[in-house]
C-alpha cells in the first residue's frame, strides 16, 4: 500500500476562559455573541449567565495539540522519522474527523485506519511496539483500540466470504454486517450523522479487495448502495495509492541506510579486533598468522 498525502493543519484554539464558544466547523470556532452588546448585568443575572454557560464548556473538544501530546505521553520510547512522520500526519487528519459535529464511528471507517496503520508500520522493527503505538494513537483520539482491532476484523472476515454480487447486494439480506452497511447507507443519504472520509474510502476499498471484486464496476455499485460520492472514493483512493507508493520508497531508502551503517560499524569493530591482536602477539607474529 502507498503512502499518505502531507496535509498541514492549524491546531485548534483553546476556548477562552471569559467566552462561551459554539463550533462551525472542525477547525474553527466563532464567539458565539459576536458583536452583540448587552448591558452590565445585575448580580441575579451575572448567576444565571454563568450557570446557562457552563453546560457548553463540557462540549469543548480537545486541540490537535492536545491529541498529539497525550499519544506522545502514552507511547515514549522514540519512533523512526519514516514512521513517526506519516504517523504524525495521519493523527492530525484522524483527530479533525474525529470531532466534527457529523462524526459517529463505523466498522468500515476503523477497517480503513487499520489497513492503513499495517501497512504503514510494516517491517516495524518490533511486533509488541507496533501493537503499544496503536493503542497510544487510538487512545489520543478517545476512542477505543480493541473495538477498532475487533471490528476490522469481523468486516475482514466478512468480505473473504462474499463475492462481487453479494457484496453490493447486502441491503436484501440480513446479518450482523449486512446491518452495519444497511445503518451506514441510511445515515449517508440523511446528510445528518454520516460524515464521509478517506480511511472510509480504503474501508471500502478493502472489502472489495477480499472478495476480489476487480471488476470497477463493483464499487461503483457499492456506493450507489451505500449512497456514498464515487467520485470521492476515487480521488482518495488516489491518493491511497500514491501514499503506499512513497511510503515503500521511503521504506527501502532506510533499510539501505541500516545496512550501510550496520556494514560500517561491523568494519570499525575488526579494524579494533585486529589492532588489539596485533598489540597480543606484536607486529611480526600477526604477519605470519596472516
Amino acid at each position: 500500500m502507498a503512502s499518505i498525502a502531507s496535509l498541514s493543519f492549524a491546531p485548534l484554539p483553546h476556548a477562552s476562559e471569559r467566552r462561551v464558544w459554539v463550533f462551525a466547523s472542525p477547525s474553527y470556532v466563532f464567539p458565539a455573541f459576536s458583536g452583540v452588546r448587552l448591558r452590565a448585568p445585575s448580580l441575579s443575572s451575572r448567576i444565571s449567565v454563568r450557570c446557562a454557560a457552563a453546560p457548553s464548556e463540557t462540549h469543548v473538544p480537545p486541540t490537535v495539540s492536545e491529541t498529539k501530546l497525550h499519544f506522545l505521553k502514552t507511547y515514549k520510547r522514540p519512533i523512526p522519522s519514516v514512521y513517526n512522520t506519516v504517523l504524525q500526519e495521519l493523527l492530525v487528519q484522524q483527530h479533525l474527523m474525529r470531532y466534527k459535529k457529523t462524526y459517529q464511528y463505523d466498522a468500515v471507517f476503523a477497517l480503513g485506519f487499520v489497513t492503513v496503520y499495517e501497512q504503514l508500520m510494516e517491517g516495524y522493527p518490533s511486533n509488541e511496539d507496533r501493537e503499544a503505538i496503536f493503542r497510544a494513537y487510538i487512545e489520543a483520539l478517545k476512542e477505543d483500540p480493541e473495538q477498532y482491532r475487533k471490528d476490522a476484523l469481523k468486516m475482514e472476515e466478512w468480505a473473504c466470504a462474499q463475492t462481487s454480487a453479494t457484496l453490493v447486494d447486502f441491503s436484501s439480506r440480513e446479518g450482523e454486517v449486512e446491518s452495519i452497511l444497511k445503518n451506514i447507507a441510511e445515515r449517508a443519504v440523511g446528510k445528518g450523522s454520516f460524515s464521509y472520509s478517506r480511511f472510509f474510502a480504503i474501508g471500502l476499498f478493502r472489502l472489495l479487495e477480499l472478495a476480489n471484486a476487480t471488476d470497477p464496476t463493483v464499487l461503483e455499485k457499492l456506493c450507489s448502495a451505500l449512497n456514498i460520492n464515487k467520485p470521492s472514493v476515487d480521488r482518495d483512493l488516489d491518493v491511497y495509492r500514491n501514499l503506499l507508493s512513497k511510503l515503500v520508497q521511503a521504506k527501502e531508502l532506510l533499510k539501505e541506510y541500516v545496512d550501510r551503517e550496520k556494514k560500517k560499524r561491523g568494519e570499525r569493530s575488526d579494524s579494533k579486533a585486529n589492532e588489539t591482536i596485533k598489540k597480543c602477539l606484536g607486529e611480526d607474529q600477526y604477519a605470519r598468522q596472516v
